[in-house]
């Protein structure tokens, strides 16, 4: 057992999302968004090492002794699944450690929308999961990978940097692959999954123009494609990808978006209202054809209206999912009020006043 799997327990047995190290401080865990020390002495840069490269393989030592960022999952012997970022800075190593769900989280107990399961259910198309880093992307899409795993017979190809939640094989086949572990890169991943006869194709990150372009392509020639970006909103999203599309091809992106997004769900991590969690809400845009019109038409500013009225097809604007978990009891509400877009709505829930004075002129 590695020396660094006692800190990985402990930060898994109290409820933590992620582990810290750092040279001359104790670890700290983030408990419920807030990083918080545990009761430990500060540990020293050459300590920190030598906890480091018990877990490295002598591959991943080169490439951080070169100053690259090195990113892999670990196994501790007791502490279960971790996703791992090392990287150099100003002082010396640094190393965070994500902690990963042994279990396939389901809907239930996330507490998703029934809507994200009619995304999933159609035979091609392209379905977008997006929000900052640390939102709980992954584990959203390990619930579709999941719920798909479970009650349709697909071969689903997953390209993951790295490999998070691992899937056994259940009605369908599901065939995961990690990034700098079994293919160079997602466009590479991408290429060979499409000669690999896949019903749905998961990428982890559509994070440069060549990817995002090839996914499209394979929700276009008949395959559902799940993907996430590092966007905010739904109409953010939109226009992210239209952004990336060189000038010429922009309409032919747009018509693309209007004939074959499934959708798009963007999520947040907000605090529970006993402070011992975070909860996903979710923005939901359902590609229905008033929305298809306006992307086609290259008005995305409008389509927030679309999705505040779009209640029947199982949209939501991410100001009206906090307003309900408030009214319901289910998030902090001065947490919500922060995260808010119009902060009007959730003035009257506020219960650290102290939090007010940072609205700006017109209530924003």
């Amino acid at each position: 057992m590695a020396r660094i799997d006692a800190f990985l327990q402990l930060g898994r047995e109290q409820g933590c999302s992620d582990i810290h190290l750092a040279p001359d401080q104790p670890p700290l865990l983030r408990l419920s968004g807030e990083l918080k020390p545990i009761s430990f002495r500060s540990i020293g840069e050459e300590e920190l090492w030598g906890l480091l490269r018990e877990i490295l393989s002598a591959e991943q030592l080169e490439a951080l002794n070169a100053a690259e960022d090195v990113d892999f999952t670990y196994e501790a012997t007791e502490g279960g699944r971790f996703r791992v970022n090392l990287f150099r800075k100003l002082g010396g190593i640094g190393a965070t450690f994500r902690v990963v769900g042994g279990k396939i989280p389901n809907f239930v107990e996330l507490n998703l929308p029934e809507t994200l399961r009619d995304l999933v259910d159609a035979r091609q198309g392209l379905v977008l999961v997006t929000g900052a880093a640390g939102t709980g992307k992954s584990t959203t899409l390990a619930a579709l990978i999941g719920f798909l795993n479970r009650t349709r017979s697909l071969n689903i190809i997953t390209l993951e940097d790295p490999i998070e939640f691992v899937h056994q094989s259940e009605r369908s086949i599901v065939v995961q692959r990690e990034i700098g572990s079994h293919v160079p890169t997602f466009v590479e991943g991408l290429h060979a999954a499409l000669r690999e006869d896949p019903d749905v194709i998961m990428v982890g990150e559509m994070r440069d123009p060549e990817t995002i372009t090839l996914a499209m392509t394979a929700a276009e020639t008949g395959h559902l494609v799940l993907g996430t970006l590092h966007t905010s909103s739904a109409t953010k999203t939109l226009d992210r990808v239209l952004d990336v599309v060189p000038g010429p091809q922009k309409q032919q992106a747009a018509i693309f978006l209007a004939q074959h997004l499934r959708g798009v769900v963007s999520q947040r991590l907000v605090r529970t209202a006993d402070g011992r969690g975070r909860k996903a809400i979710v923005e939901i845009l359902v590609n229905t054809p008033a929305i298809a019109n306006l992307i086609l038409q290259r008005k995305i500013f409008l389509i927030p209206d679309q999705l505040r009225t779009g209640r029947d097809h199982g949209m939501q604007l991410m100001d009206q999912a906090l307003l309900q978990a408030v009214k319901k009891e289910e998030i902090d509400p001065n947490d919500a009020f922060i995260f808010a877009e119009d902060k009007r709505s959730f003035q009257r829930y506020v219960t650290d006043p102290s939090i007010l004075p940072q609205m700006s002129v017109g209530g924003r």
